[in-house]
Parts: C-alpha cells; sequence; structure tokens
C-alpha cells in the first residue's frame, strides 16, 4: 500500500508539472492555446479522488490501520 501511494503521489506531481509547462508553452508564437493543461489538471483531480477511493476501501477491508488519536478521547 505504501508503495502505490508513493506511485500515486508521483503521478500527481508529474500531472501537475505537466499543467504548468503546458501553461507556459500553449498559445505563445501565434499558435492557438490548447486544452492540454485542462487535461492535465483534470487528470489530477481524477487520480486524487481514486487514490481516495482505493484508501477508503483498503481501510474498510482491513488492509491499513488507522493510527493516533483513538476515538471517543
Amino acid at each position: 500500500m505504501k508503495y502505490l501511494v508513493a506511485l500515486a503521489f508521483l503521478a500527481i506531481l508529474a500531472s501537475l508539472g505537466s499543467a504548468l509547462f503546458f501553461m507556459m508553452k500553449d498559445g505563445r508564437d501565434g499558435k492557438p492555446k490548447t486544452s492540454n493543461m485542462a487535461r492535465a489538471l483534470a487528470f489530477r483531480v481524477g487520480f486524487s479522488i481514486l487514490i481516495f477511493i482505493c484508501i477508503l476501501i483498503a481501510w474498510h477491508f482491513g488492509y491499513i490501520q488507522p493510527t493516533g488519536i483513538k476515538p471517543g478521547q
């Protein structure tokens, strides 16, 4: 599970980097703007939601255990 979360975090960072690249490069030198930046940000949001759902499912089935403050304290 640790590797899955780390890989997902790297994918999210890569998506943010590509969005930054497209934001800086699209629409320069007379070229029309493309929707690449919006697509990269949409991928990041979708991937973040997917990893959140995977963590909830892993908690539900007992693959991961919560730590920290005990409930009711």
